[in-house]
């Protein structure tokens, strides 16, 4: 679980998927391009609101964390944030996309890192985005 996790490190997996549809799929490169911006400013709206928003990381004594994460902030998950944004954005079948988003969304409760309402927020912020984006 953790390593699938760390696929989703500033939507990094994500940006691979894109990337590798626009080297392999000349036709539809604009798609996987704007899929990558996409993914890219669903980050960075994240990353304001996390700011804006400070709220801390779950932390219960007798359940730590089981990986460590790179800033202290939890709301909204950067995780759901860009894994939506990209199941939104590529065009590629939806379906598959949105149960690896879930999955990484749901990876991050898992694994200790997230409430429930960090992924879910960062799920509806990354779908807005998706939709809202040139």
């Amino acid at each position: 679980m953790a390593r699938f996790s760390r696929l989703g490190e500033h939507g990094l997996g994500w940006y691979a998927v894109a990337l590798a549809g626009a080297a392999l799929d000349p036709p539809r490169r604009p798609l996987y391009l704007r899929a990558a911006r996409v993914t890219a400013g669903a980050f960075v709206a994240n990353q304001a609101i996390k700011l804006a928003v400070r709220r801390g990381r779950p932390e219960l004594e007798d359940l730590p964390a089981l990986i460590e994460t790179m800033s202290r902030r939890s709301y909204p998950s950067a995780h759901a944030t860009t894994s939506f944004a990209a199941a939104a954005a590529l065009p590629l079948p939806a379906a598959p996309l949105y149960a690896v988003a879930a999955a990484m969304a749901i990876s991050r409760v898992y694994l200790g890192v997230h409430y429930p309402s960090d992924s879910a927020a960062g799920a509806a912020l990354g779908g807005a985005v998706a939709v809202l984006a040139p």
